[in-house]
C-alpha cells in the first residue's frame, strides 16, 4: 500500500467502502460539482451491502455512517455562519453541523433497517419497497422537529427539465421515487447474481417498468412545457436589486449611510428599465422600519420619488403586550405613493437562528449566530392583493418548504417571490443550492418566481422551472425582466403530498401485512424477486 495505515483499519476500510463510495457519487450529484446523472446509480453500493447484512441492527449502523457522511458533504456549509459570524471556532462550528447530520444520518439508519427487516421477511417485492420507504422517511426528515427538507434526492434533477414536470403532481417526493426505483433495480440485479446465484426474469418486468414510467414522465413534461410556453398571461416587468452588502456590514452604525446609498444608486439606475416592482432582499434596510423615525421618512421619500412599487425586506419591533416587544423579519410592500399595501411576517424562522426552540428548557443555549434580537413567529398566510398581481413573499429558507408554499396559494396568486440573505455562507455549495431550491417550488405551483437576495443568487424562473435570467454571487447588480402571470391551479396546489399519504398507507401495509403473506399484484409474485 502507499500508505502504511495500521492494519486495524484496512478491514474498516474494505468494508465500509461500499457506503463511502456510495455517499461521494450521492454528494457528487448535488451542487457545486452537479454531477446529478450519477444519482440514477450512486446508491448501488449502500442499497446492496444493506441487503446483504445480517440483520437490522447491522444495517442500521450502515446506514447511520453512510446518512453522516452524506448530510455533511452536502451541507458543510451551514459551517461559514456559525464560524464567521457567531464568533464560534471553527473546530465546534464543524461538532455543530455534525450533531445536524447525524440527527439527518438517523432517518437514513432506520431506512436501512427497515429495508433489510423487509428483505428477509415480507413477500413484497424489494424493488417497490425500497423507493417507498426512502420517500417516507424523506418527508418526515422534512417536518419533524421544525423539519429541515435540504437534500432532498429529486432536487439533483434539477436540470432534468421534463422530468421535474411532474413535480406538479407528485412534489419532489415523485423524484426521489424514480431515483430510489432505479438504483433498486440496478442492486438487485447484482445481487442475484452474486449472492442468489441466479437470474431473476421478473426483474426485467421491473426494469421494464421504469422505463415506461420514465417515457409517460418524459411525455407529460413535454405536454406541460408546450402548454406554459403557450400560455401569455398579463406581463409586468421586475427590477431586483442584488447590492452584495457584505454580512458584517449589514448592521454596522458605521457603514449604515453606505448600505442604504449603494441601495439607492441602484434602485435609480433600474428606472431606466421602466419596472413595475422593485425587489430588495431580506433584511435590506439597516434600520428598524417604522422604529427609527428619521431613517423611515428618509427611505419613505426616496420610495416615493420612484413612482412605482417597492417590495424590501425590515426587520419590525412587535408589541406583544405594555411591556414587552419582539421583533420580526418582514416583508413590506409600498405603492408608488408610498402606502403600505401589504406587511408579511416570517412564519418558519430558523431554529438556532432567529430563535431557541424550547427556550424554557433550553435556557441555557444562546442562538448560534447572534442577530439583532430574537424573532417572533408570524401567523398569517397572508398575500399581496395589488394591481401589479397578487403573491406570497417566502422570506429566506422558507421556501424549501413545499407545503407552507402551497398554503399561499390555495386560494389565488399570480407569481412568486422569495428574498433572502445568503451573505452568511460564502463562496460554498449553500447558496447554489438554496437557489435550485426554487426551482421545484415554481413548477409544483406553476408560477413564475422572482428571488432576490444580498449576495447572490437572484433570478427569474417561470413555471416550468426554466432559469430565465439571474444574477453571479457576490455581483453588485440589478436585473430586470418580464413575468407573466399565472393563476392557474396545480393538483399539488390543492391537495398537496397525496402521493405521500399514498405511499405512507402502502408502506404500513409493508410492515404489518405483508410479513408472511402474498403480495396483492400478481406482477410481483414470489422471493424470487430478492
Amino acid at each position: 500500500m502507499p500508505y502504511n495505515l495500521p492494519k486495524i483499519f484496512i478491514p474498516s476500510l474494505q468494508r465500509y467502502f461500499p457506503v463511502l463510495l456510495s455517499s461521494f457519487l450521492l454528494i457528487s450529484s448535488f451542487p457545486k460539482l452537479n454531477l446529478s446523472f450519477l444519482v440514477w446509480i450512486a446508491l448501488v453500493p449502500f442499497l446492496f451491502y444493506v441487503l446483504k447484512a445480517q440483520n437490522p441492527r447491522e444495517s442500521f449502523k450502515i446506514g447511520l455512517i453512510f446518512g453522516v457522511i452524506f448530510f455533511y458533504g452536502c451541507q458543510y456549509w451551514i459551517y461559514h455562519s456559525i464560524n464567521f459570524y457567531g464568533n464560534i471556532s471553527f473546530f465546534s462550528s464543524l461538532c455543530i453541523v455534525f450533531l445536524l447530520c447525524f440527527y439527518e444520518g438517523l432517518y437514513i439508519g432506520i431506512f436501512a433497517a427497515l429495508l433489510n427487516h423487509l428483505h428477509n421477511k415480507s413477500k413484497f417485492p424489494i424493488t417497490l419497497i425500497t423507493p417507498i420507504l426512502w420517500i417516507n422517511l424523506e418527508y418526515l426528515r422534512g417536518i419533524l422537529f421544525t423539519g429541515f427538507p435540504w437534500s432532498m434526492l429529486g432536487h439533483t434533477l434539477y436540470n432534468s427539465y421534463y422530468l421535474i414536470q411532474i413535480c406538479d403532481i407528485t412534489g419532489v417526493f415523485g423524484l426521489s421515487f424514480l431515483i430510489v426505483f432505479s438504483n433498486s433495480i440496478i442492486t438487485l440485479f447484482f445481487y442475484n447474481r452474486t449472492i442468489n446465484k441466479k437470474t431473476n426474469h421478473n426483474l426485467y418486468i421491473n426494469a421494464a417498468i421504469f422505463v415506461i414510467l420514465i417515457i409517460s414522465i418524459i411525455v407529460y413534461g413535454q405536454n406541460c412545457i408546450n402548454y406554459y410556453n403557450n400560455k401569455i398571461d398579463s406581463p409586468i416587468n421586475v427590477s431586483i436589486i442584488q447590492p452584495s452588502i457584505e454580512q458584517d456590514k449589514k448592521w454596522d452604525p458605521q457603514f449604515q449611510k453606505y448600505v442604504m446609498n449603494t441601495y439607492k444608486n441602484l434602485t435609480l439606475s433600474s428606472l431606466n428599465e421602466k419596472p413595475d416592482l422593485i425587489i430588495w432582499p431580506e433584511t435590506s434596510l439597516p434600520f428598524l422600519y417604522g422604529t427609527d423615525r428619521e431613517l423611515t421618512n428618509d427611505f419613505n421619500k426616496f420610495q416615493q420619488g420612484l413612482n412605482t412599487h417597492l417590495l424590501f425586506g425590515s426587520v419590525l419591533v412587535r408589541q406583544m403586550d405594555r411591556e414587552n416587544y419582539k421583533l420580526s423579519n418582514s416583508a413590506i410592500l409600498l405603492s408608488p405613493a408610498g402606502k403600505i399595501l401589504y406587511v408579511y411576517d416570517k412564519i418558519h424562522l430558523v431554529p438556532f437562528g432567529e430563535y431557541v426552540p424550547l427556550s424554557d428548557i433550553l435556557f441555557f443555549i444562546n442562538k448560534i449566530v447572534p442577530t439583532i434580537g430574537t424573532f417572533q413567529q408570524g401567523q398569517r398566510y397572508i398575500t399581496a392583493q395589488s394591481e401589479i398581481g397578487d403573491f406570497a413573499t417566502l422570506i429566506c429558507y422558507e421556501i424549501i418548504f413545499p407545503d407552507l408554499i402551497r398554503k399561499f396559494y390555495q386560494q389565488r396568486g399570480d407569481f412568486i417571490v422569495t428574498i433572502t440573505n445568503d451573505a452568511w455562507f460564502g463562496t460554498t455549495s449553500g447558496p447554489y443550492q438554496h437557489f435550485i431550491i426554487s426551482k421545484f417550488r415554481a413548477i409544483e405551483n406553476r408560477k413564475p418566481l422572482i428571488r432576490a437576495a444580498n449576495t447572490g443568487i437572484s433570478g427569474f424562473i417561470d413555471p416550468t422551472g426554466k432559469i430565465i435570467k439571474s444574477s453571479t454571487l457576490f455581483e453588485r447588480t440589478v436585473i430586470t425582466n418580464k413575468i407573466y402571470k399565472n393563476s392557474d391551479k396545480t393538483f399539488y396546489t390543492k391537495y398537496g403530498n397525496i402521493f405521500i399519504y399514498i405511499s405512507i398507507l402502502i408502506n404500513i401495509v409493508f410492515l404489518l401485512w405483508g410479513q408472511g403473506g402474498k403480495p396483492p399484484c400478481g406482477i410481483f409474485k414470489g422471493r424470487a424477486l430478492k
